[in-house]
């Protein structure tokens, strides 16, 4: 009888000691969700500034998907623009507690410039940053494209101390020639912040360099968009799997084709 009248004194304790733990770790999760919201909402904003720096940037309505919702946990909201003279520009962030995320897409339309993909994450005290650029042009070795890509590569070498991320093989590997995977920490903040805005101000700069497409040259990027665009759905990627297992095949589609890329609107 006295060993049971001890359990049942301990298991409040052992119980609270539970809760305790689990108020902790939900409380230092909140804490630096908080502080990542800060940095990511920071960077964002200063790389739109950059942004209309160089171009007017008009915001789009997205409809049915200015906020996904996926697994009950995970609340997108997306912001979808027209960058004048330069085509669409799509951006996502996200707050799931444990990681905080910004994509950041600009498709362009009417320049002979690569697809540009940045995604930057916030986990706890770690940090993942993606720039990549999608080569969607006739031709690659055009002389005006090589220069955006010298200029490209050249922002590349300036953040060669950060810490490269290996990624996995995929089918799009051929379509980038630049491409930058880095990790880094809470410390590192400012310069992610500052590479943020390089890759956009350095894009923009060689777009305002290069004339516009002829009508013909705009419906041969339009249509190499749409092919990559279309390859993601059926081949597959990272984020684009996320999506489908979610949203469904169709819905996913639909989403790109009217917002992620705005395929949509230039037909």
């Amino acid at each position: 009888m006295k060993d049971k009248s001890l359990k049942k004194k301990k298991l409040p304790k052992v119980l609270l000691t539970i809760v305790l733990i689990i108020g902790a770790a939900a409380g230092f999760i909140a804490f630096n969700a908080s502080r990542n919201m800060k940095v990511m909402n920071r960077t964002l904003e200063s790389g739109m500034k950059a942004l209309s720096e160089y171009a007017e940037v008009t915001p789009v309505d997205a409809g049915d998907f200015e906020q996904i919702k996926m697994y009950g946990f995970m609340k997108f909201n997306v912001s979808q623009y027209d960058v004048r003279d330069l085509g669409n520009l799509s951006v996502m962030t996200v707050n799931m507690g444990f990681m905080q995320m910004v994509s950041y897409v600009i498709t362009p339309y009417e320049k002979n410039m690569p697809l540009m993909s940045m995604d930057f994450m916030y986990i706890l005290g770690k940090r993942k940053a993606y720039a990549e650029f999608y080569d969607l042009v006739p031709d690659r070795t055009d002389g005006s494209y090589t220069d955006v890509l010298d200029a490209l590569k050249g922002f590349e070498d300036r953040y060669s101390s950060l810490e490269d991320i290996a990624a996995s093989p995929a089918w799009y590997d051929d379509l980038m020639t630049v491409v930058l995977h880095k990790a880094g920490k809470r410390s590192d903040d400012e310069k992610l912040e500052e590479m943020f805005c390089d890759a956009v101000r350095t894009y923009m700069e060689k777009a305002d360099e290069l004339d516009e497409l002829s009508a013909a040259e705009k419906a041969e990027k339009l249509e190499l968009t749409q092919q990559y665009s279309d390859n993601l759905i059926t081949k597959g990627g990272v984020s684009t799997d996320v999506f489908k297992k979610a949203l469904g095949e169709d819905t996913t589609k639909e989403f790109f084709d009217k917002v992620f890329f705005g395929t949509e609107r230039r037909k």
